[in-house]
């Protein structure tokens, strides 16, 4: 088979993955991306097929050869589509910080699939069959299922399938992402856990994790602050609700079965989240680590006079977000990342 481009072009968004709750299973896409251009490249030799280009984050770190994850994950898709051994130059602008619990690897990942599929087909990408093969790749699906659907998903493994749901996510959720200067190994992180969870443990991140898709949910009407309010979405499915928004933010990213054994691994970024919690905030340690991410709502209004209102409550938002965390920063590096949540997944453009 033939490539059907010279080149393509690769947008792919950041993801928080676990939620709090929904460890394993939950994840989110963010507005904050990675961008990476494909181009074959016959100048190339047997002994050099491959150019890799880095700039932005792990330019001075990340191989720039075939061991490049986003170049393996692009080999075994040319090879899974159908595509033959490609010279080709690859430039990845990196925005995404790497072993931070940001999804960069799932990312990378999804990258290099995209691609793949977007050289050996014509028109729109297959994300089913992008998925499919990323979290085969991967070896989990949690942060793939965002970072090729946008919005906010939940993930699982059946035999040696993987699957997704996605969920619409209010225009009006925000993040904010706490990146300090040091790493996690996603690997430190999964041994720090034990083998059992006591049951009621169990049974309390279940019964949160099951709130998510309604605490993030796109619906016409939340209902504001009312005591009892009903809301629906755009198949005038109700639900009622007697929390606001940001209560059933907060609720639903409750955990007892990951994060409190992974805290000492990162104890900086454990006491931000607490910190953070215990003002009300729906903070979380973001996949598996280091950065934290809190979650809140910034309501939109119509009038002028209310929209400028809107702005101001989004400042205040902010601003008492980094006024809390200011304190706990202190002998660390951190960027502060304020971001909407993606609803697109991968884009590319074809040449």
């Amino acid at each position: 088979m033939k490539p059907v481009c010279n080149s393509v072009s690769v947008c792919v968004p950041a993801t928080s993955a676990n939620l709090g709750s929904g460890f394993d299973v939950a994840g989110i896409a963010l507005d904050y991306a990675d961008s990476l251009v494909f181009t074959l490249d016959d100048s190339l030799d047997d002994l050099q097929d491959v150019r890799v280009i880095i700039s932005g984050e792990g330019e001075n770190t990340l191989p720039k050869d075939e061991t490049h994850l986003v170049v393996r994950a692009f080999r075994k898709a040319c090879e899974a589509f159908g595509l033959p051994h490609l010279r080709f130059t690859l430039e990845a602008h990196n925005r995404i910080p790497q072993a931070r619990g940001m999804g960069s690897s799932a990312s990378a990942i999804v990258a290099g699939v995209a691609a793949a599929w977007a050289f050996a087909h014509s028109g729109d990408l297959n994300r089913q069959a992008i998925f499919e093969l990323a979290a085969a790749i991967e070896g989990h699906p949690d942060n793939v299922a965002p970072a090729v659907f946008g919005g906010l998903t939940t993930s699982w493994k059946n035999g040696s399938e993987f699957h997704t749901v996605r969920y619409g996510v209010s225009k009006q959720i925000r993040a904010t992402i706490f990146v300090p200067n040091f790493t996690l190994s996603t690997q430190m992180a999964r041994q720090a856990l034990p083998e059992k969870v006591p049951y009621a443990d169990a049974v309390f991140n279940v019964s949160r994790a099951c709130l998510l898709p309604i605490a993030f949910g796109d619906f016409a009407d939340f209902g504001g602050a009312c005591d009892s309010v009903d809301f629906c979405d755009s198949a005038d499915s109700c639900v009622k609700s007697t929390l606001s928004r940001n209560d059933l933010l907060f609720t639903a990213t409750q955990d007892a079965i990951h994060q409190p054994y992974r805290a000492s691994l990162m104890q900086p970024t454990w006491d931000l989240v607490k910190a953070l919690r215990d003002k009300g905030f729906a903070a979380a340690i973001s996949g598996a680590g280091s950065c934290a991410a809190v979650f809140y709502e910034e309501k939109s209004q119509a009038s002028e006079e209310e929209n400028n209102a809107a702005n101001i409550s989004k400042k205040t938002v902010a601003a008492e977000i980094e006024k809390i965390a200011k304190p706990l920063l202190v002998g660390c590096d951190w960027k502060i990342l304020h971001v909407h949540v993606d609803s697109i997944g991968v884009a590319i453009t074809r040449e």
